[in-house]
């Protein structure tokens, strides 16, 4: 059986030049999950899928309505709309803000987006989605946002999208085989405007290492970096809190697994 995971993008907030924003392809199974289309991930999941229209493309999971997770979900719609109007919906698992996002973008009625995705809202009593069992949580951001986690036989896969500290990381990411999390650091560069004052919203690599420690997990791939920052120097903040494996998120890398 082959599993394996793509990064679509890695970058938060915008992209860099040649990236992507947050973006996932995962296949287990046969089964394709994107989760995450953020700005500029939908040409190299339709160049994954080999089609135009999204073909092979079995559902779709949204953390949240913020473009820089989102936006290219409006993309995917239209390649489906004009291209494969009469087929049936693909399942699409996020808030209702996200469909609302796609449909101003769209500047329709959200029931039109509904004849393209087959909607169920997140967060959520667990789902079964093909071969895995989708688990939510509601975590801490400027917007709704559901942290995710995918179980099938033998693979478990977690993550964060955008969210501040929260004891509810350590159930997300428990004995994940892969833990997904946000490293915006934004922090890093003094030229990027600080963070409003009050409760954290984001996390650090530090953040997300002490979570993979606690939680036991086998691989941490750490991504959402905000745009400019050495990724070299968010490696080494996460090292001093997790001793696993590391990974950092690059589009077009391919991760085998578990």
């Amino acid at each position: 059986m082959t599993s394996r995971l793509t990064v679509l993008g890695s970058c938060g907030a915008w992209p860099e030049p040649g990236r992507a924003c947050s973006g996932y392809l995962l296949e287990h199974d046969g089964y394709r999950v994107a989760l995450d289309l953020g700005y500029g991930t939908l040409p190299a999941l339709l160049e994954l899928l080999d089609s135009v229209h999204a073909d092979g493309l079995d559902a779709i999971v949204v953390t949240h309505e913020h473009p820089d997770h989102a936006i290219d979900l409006h993309g995917l719609f239209r390649a489906r709309w004009f291209g494969r109007r009469d087929g049936p919906g693909i399942p699409l698992y996020a808030g209702a803000g996200v469909l609302d996002a796609v449909a101003r973008i769209e500047q329709d009625d959200v029931t039109t987006i509904r004849r393209v995705f087959d909607w169920h809202e997140l967060p959520a009593a667990p789902y079964e989605v093909g071969p895995f069992r989708l688990s939510s949580w509601a975590l801490p951001h400027f917007v709704p946002n559901a942290g995710v986690r995918l179980t099938a036989a033998g693979l478990t896969v977690s993550y964060t999208g955008d969210c501040g500290p929260d004891p509810a990381l350590t159930e997300l990411a428990q004995a994940a085989d892969l833990f997904i999390a946000e490293a915006s650091d934004r922090d890093q560069r003094p030229d990027t405007p600080r963070a409003r004052p009050g409760k954290r919203l984001h996390l650090t690599a530090a953040d997300a290492a002490k979570v993979a420690n606690q939680a036991g997990v086998r691989r941490l791939l750490l991504t959402h970096f905000w745009p400019g920052n050495d990724r070299e120097t968010t490696r080494d903040a996460a090292a001093e809190f997790f001793h696993g494996d590391i990974v950092i998120a690059d589009e077009g890398l391919v991760l085998t697994l578990p």
